[in-house]
């Protein structure tokens, strides 16, 4: 089918390249031609749960106006399912969710049913103080308007495919890393997660079976910060609902099983001029091909970073993962290649070094928001492009095997060690707080401080299982 002359199969042949093809208008006839029973709109809370509510087709064309009503207390919501003690909303207030169209999917693993991604808005029509994908799109215009710059960016996710029991999760496989084995047994799942993908124009580039039993890593292409956004929310639920028809569960959990390798969701990003032509990361004399710019905005995220933990590791599970020589991350700090260091200087592709030369933040995982997560990251990054914060010198060698003299010498800190501690430095963080806006901040702190407050005293066995299936 053709709409407003941009190809479609189940969702807009350019989406994440700037193309705006898909309106209300190409929306319903989708609908019609593919007999639509059910279309959800979509949102993440600030827990990172993906949660939305359907509209049925003989009421879409309104709904796509007016949005479908959301009451404020959802973004109170903590993650054992009930508001947090010191949030602001509750029974009284409501908002609508509002659907992008450019973001409408036809959902593969789901007989008649599609998708479609929302803001949240106040019912003045104005967007809701407290809305992570509005957040997202100030920092994005931020970006743009104070530095010139736009940005591109990708999520890279690992989660564990695991068979469910009677009351507890197994791991699919006992597989080695990197194993043609893993690959095999995961064969089948995977083929049709990738079709399923494909068919939401969400291309993957890489695919191998991770270090834990059971654990996959899969890339998807880069957009802009928006688009990569919204694909990471439809690749969770593409992944965990292909899983369902396999009798599987995926699980995108931090530390899914407390002895076997964590899940991360590593965020690739690069910065290019306003006409997306001009990688302004790269620079050839440069040893490791970084310009200023980079590392500036390198400075901005270490500067940071123990604050920005609670937006891109904000689950109480998240910490068992940032744990020195887990491959994860731990100290403030920056190198070539270095998969110790917080900030990883990816080395580009032969021969496609201008374009290719981007940044890895590693300490990152997929219980985070990621509007909130990718817009924590761009603020951070635009602190040291406006403050010129040099990061220092890269870490060519593990972190953890300096001395702690050393580190300090450096000037490279240990992370914050619970979800507590990053939430303190969240709270005390001035520019993350104001880029985030004094509604947003003040309630995703006051779910944060819940969640810790649940789960403080519960044990290794409570914080498994409540975190296991719901990411």
């Amino acid at each position: 089918m053709r709409v407003t002359g941009c190809e479609v199969s189940l969702r807009c042949k350019n989406y994440g390249k700037g193309c705006t093809a898909m309106n209300k208008d190409d929306v319903l006839r989708a609908v019609r031609e593919n007999d639509v029973q059910l279309v959800r709109f979509l949102y993440c809370d600030n827990v990172g749960v993906i949660r939305g509510k359907a509209t049925h087709v003989h009421a879409l064309a309104s709904r796509m106006d007016s949005g479908i009503g959301l009451t404020v207390a959802m973004q109170s919501f903590a993650t054992l399912e009930h508001i947090a003690p010191q949030g602001s909303f509750g029974p009284v207030g409501e908002i609508r969710l509002v659907p992008d169209p450019d973001t409408f999917v036809l959902l593969p693993y789901v007989p008649r049913c599609a998708a479609m991604l929302t803001d949240m808005v106040k019912l003045d029509r104005q967007p809701w103080e407290a809305c992570p994908r509005s957040f997202l799109k100030r920092m994005v215009e931020r970006a743009r308007t104070e530095a010139g710059l736009t940005l591109q960016a990708a999520f890279e996710n690992e989660f564990t495919l695991a068979i469910q029991n009677e009351e507890s999760f197994q791991p699919l496989d006992k597989s080695l890393c990197f194993s043609s084995i893993g690959m095999d047994e995961a064969a089948d799942y995977i083929s049709d997660l990738i079709d399923a993908l494909a068919q939401q124009n969400i291309q993957v580039e890489q695919y191998y079976a991770e270090l834990g039993p059971g654990q996959q890593e899969m890339s998807i292409s880069h957009a802009d910060p928006l688009r990569a956004a919204d694909n990471q929310l439809i690749f969770r639920d593409t992944a965990r609902g292909v899983a369902k028809r396999h009798g599987l569960i995926a699980s995108f959990a931090p530390k899914p099983f407390p002895m076997q390798a964590g899940n991360g969701c590593h965020i690739h990003f690069s910065a290019w001029d306003t006409a997306g032509e001009k990688n302004l990361f790269y620079d050839p004399h440069d040893p490791y091909l970084l310009s200023e710019t980079a590392y500036h905005f390198i400075g901005g995220i270490l500067t940071h970073l123990p604050a920005l933990l609670a937006l891109t590791t904000p689950s109480v599970n998240s910490y068992r993962r940032l744990q020195p020589r887990f491959w994860s991350s731990a100290f403030t700090c920056y190198g070539p290649d270095n998969r110790e260091a917080a900030v990883r200087i990816v080395s580009g592709v032969w021969g496609q070094e201008p374009t290719s030369i981007h940044l890895e933040l590693k300490s990152s995982d997929a219980s985070q928001n990621p509007y909130i997560g990718l817009g924590g990251l761009i603020a951070a990054g635009l602190d040291g492009l406006a403050k010129r914060i040099h990061p220092g010198e890269p870490m060519l060698v593990d972190p953890a095997t300096l001395s702690e003299a050393e580190r300090v010498q450096r000037g490279v800190k240990r992370f914050p060690t619970t979800l507590e501690e990053a939430v303190d430095n969240l709270e005390r963080d001035e520019v993350l707080c104001e880029a985030m806006g004094e509604v947003l901040a003040r309630e995703y702190i006051a779910v944060k401080r819940a969640d810790w407050a649940d789960f403080e005293e519960q044990g290794e066995a409570f914080e498994i299982e409540h975190h296991f299936y719901r990411y």
